[in-house]
């Protein structure tokens, strides 16, 4: 089991609320999403692992069980072509649950046009696999946002 932690500081909303059809519909995978504070913030891994895949707006860790957790930093956030993103590590660094990954200001993505909610997804996962998850409430880096069984 892995337990999955909120990489930024916000108000979880659940994958139903993301203003994208993509995360929304769980296409990617199950999960939730957050809805962070407007200031700027550092978002953390939500577990530990390996950085498999690491770009200004998104990335994604694995852990010693296999799972992927993709965390995306705004909607659409990729045609800002990594303005005001700040990578922390690199692809292929072993990181652990809390560690900062990418420097951010999600004021400055909303100042953009764009959404600063960011999806949590347990990729190649179903949404059986998954429990406790939490699609309220406010949440701060390190909270629990679900368990992947």
């Amino acid at each position: 089991m892995t337990t999955v932690t909120s990489p930024v500081a916000g108000r979880s909303i659940g994958l139903a609320s993301v203003p994208d059809p993509v995360f929304s519909g769980a296409m990617v995978g199950p999960g939730t999403a957050i809805d962070p504070v407007r200031e700027p913030a550092e978002a953390v891994s939500p577990v530990d692992g390996v950085i498999v895949s690491l770009h200004p707006h998104a990335f994604v860790v694995v852990d010693d069980e296999g799972h992927g957790v993709l965390t995306h930093l705004g909607i659409d956030t990729v045609q800002l072509n990594g303005e005001g993103f700040e990578l922390l590590v690199n692809k292929g660094d072993t990181v652990t649950r809390g560690q900062s990954i990418v420097r951010w200001n999600p004021a400055a993505v909303e100042e953009t046009g764009k959404s600063p909610i960011c999806p949590i997804v347990a990729l190649e996962a179903t949404a059986e696999s998954l429990s406790e998850l939490r699609d309220d409430g406010d949440v701060k880096p390190g909270d629990s946002l679900f368990v992947w069984k």
